[in-house]
C-alpha cells in the first residue's frame, strides 16, 4: 500500500482547537515521506507556507530542513525559518508512516495532546496536515535506553509519570490494552506475505496458542486491580528529552497514549530499558524498580512508602510487562505486512514473544502466591 489520507485534517484541527487554548492551523497537503529529503525539501517548505499563512511570501531561503530522527514508526524534521523581522522559528514536523492508522488511533492523538500540552506535557500542537502535525520545537537531546538506568534520570521519570497519570482526559476512560490487543490479534492472525521466505517464517507461527496465552494473561491481571490512568503506553527512551542544562525532562510523542492499567504503563516502560536491540539484560532489578516506585508513589516522601505498597506495584508492573510483550509482538506483526520502513519488524516479533515465554512462569509464579495473600486480607 502507498501513503493514504488519514485523516480530514480541516476537521480534526477543529476538534483540536477545542481541546486547545490556542489556534490550530491545517492543511490537505500530504507529505510523501518515503522520499529523500532533498525532494521533500520543497514540499516541506509548501507545506509550512499553507500551513502559516504569514509565510506564504518568504522566499524559500528562509527555510531550512533537516532530518531529527527516523524512527520505526514516524519521520521527524525539524524546521527552521528566517522572519522578515528577524526573528527565527523552528517547529518539528511530525510525518507519520505509511499505514500506522491500522495501529494508532489518530483522533484520539489529538483529543488528548491538547490538554497534556495544558498539564505541561509534550510541545505545543501547531497544526495539522493530511499525513502528520507541527509542533513546537523542544531543545533538548532525546535519551538513550542507559540513560534510563541512571537513578536520578529515573526518579525524575517516575514523578513525571506520577503527574502524566493524573491529567484528566475527557470522553471514555475504559482501559483500552485487552481492547486494542484483540484487535491487534485479529489483524496480526490473518496476514499473507508476498515474500516467501516472511510467510514461511509467519506460518511458524500458532495463533491458537497466542490467543490462548492473551486470554490467560487477561483473566490474571483482572485480578490485580489496577488503577486505570490515561497512561502514555509507549514511554521508550525515544520519547523522553532531556534539556541538560536546565535539567528538564519531557515526554513526547502521545500516539499511543489512551486510558490503560498504570501497571501496563510502567511495565511497558520497564521493558524499554533494553532497547530495540531488545537486550533484557537491562531490565531493571528490583532495587532499581523500588527506587523507582518510590518516587512514583510519594515523590516528596520517598521513605515513607511502605514495603507492602512497593511490594504490591511491583507484582503490578512485573505481571503487566508480560502483556507489554504480547502487544507489541503483535504490533510488530501488522507492522510487517504495512510498513514500508526497513525494520526486521517480523524478527522482532519473535524477539518479544520469546521473552514473554522466557519470563512468563518466573512472573507468575511471583505473582500467585502475592494475589492469594491479598484475597485472605
Amino acid at each position: 500500500m502507498g501513503a493514504v489520507m488519514i485523516w480530514n485534517a480541516i476537521e480534526v484541527a477543529e476538534e483540536a482547537r477545542e481541546n486547545c487554548s490556542s489556534e490550530i492551523h491545517s492543511s490537505h497537503i500530504t507529505v510523501d515521506s518515503s522520499l529523500s529529503l532533498p525532494q521533500m525539501i520543497p514540499l516541506i517548505i509548501e507545506l509550512c507556507k499553507d500551513l502559516f499563512k504569514k509565510w506564504s511570501n518568504l522566499d524559500d531561503s528562509r527555510f531550512s530542513v533537516e532530518t531529527i530522527s527516523g524512527g520505526i514508526t514516524n519521520l521527524l524534521l525539524k524546521v527552521s525559518v528566517q522572519e522578515e523581522n528577524g526573528n527565527n522559528t523552528c517547529m518539528t514536523v511530525r510525518l507519520y508512516g505509511p499505514n500506522t492508522e491500522y495501529v494508532i488511533n489518530r483522533e484520539r492523538e489529538l483529543q488528548a495532546i491538547g490538554y497534556l500540552s495544558a498539564a505541561g506535557f509534550g510541545a505545543k500542537l501547531l497544526g495539522v496536515f493530511g499525513n502528520g502535525m507541527v509542533q513546537s520545537f523542544i531543545n533538548a537531546r532525546t535519551l538513550t535506553p542507559l540513560d534510563m538506568k541512571m537513578p536520578k534520570l529515573a526518579a525524575e521519570i517516575a514523578k513525571q509519570l506520577r503527574k502524566f497519570h493524573q491529567v484528566e482526559i475527557p470522553g471514555s476512560k475504559e482501559p483500552q490494552l485487552w481492547t486494542d490487543m484483540f484487535k491487534f490479534f485479529d489483524k496480526a492472525s490473518t496476514l499473507k506475505f508476498d515474500d516467501i521466505e516472511k510467510q514461511k517464517k509467519y506460518k511458524e507461527i500458532s495463533f491458537e496458542e497466542v490467543r490462548n496465552e492473551i486470554v490467560e494473561l487477561k483473566e490474571l491481571t483482572d485480578l490485580l486491580n489496577s488503577p486505570v490512568v490515561f497512561a502514555h503506553n509507549d514511554l521508550l527512551s525515544g520519547n523522553l528529552m532531556l534539556n541538560d542544562d536546565e535539567g528538564k525532562l519531557y515526554f513526547i510523542d502521545f500516539e499511543y497514549g489512551s486510558y490503560n492499567y498504570r501497571g501496563y504503563d510502567i511495565g511497558n516502560h520497564f521493558n524499554e530499558y533494553a532497547g530495540y536491540d531488545c537486550d533484557y539484560s537491562l531490565y531493571p532489578t528490583k532495587d532499581e524498580q523500588y527506587h523507582f516506585f518510590r518516587h512514583y508513589l510519594a515523590p516528596e516522601k520517598t521513605n515513607e512508602v511502605s514495603d507492602k505498597d512497593l511490594e504490591a506495584l511491583y507484582f503490578e508492573a512485573n505481571t503487566f510487562m508480560l502483556a507489554s510483550h504480547l502487544y507489541w509482538a503483535l504490533w510488530a506483526l501488522i507492522q510487517a505486512k504495512m510498513s514500508p520502513i526497513d525494520f526486521d519488524y517480523l524478527g522482532y516479533y519473535f524477539l518479544r514473544y520469546e521473552e514473554y515465554t522466557k519470563q512468563k512462569e518466573k512472573c507468575l509464579s511471583l505473582a500467585r502466591p502475592y494475589l492469594s495473600a491479598s484475597r485472605i486480607e
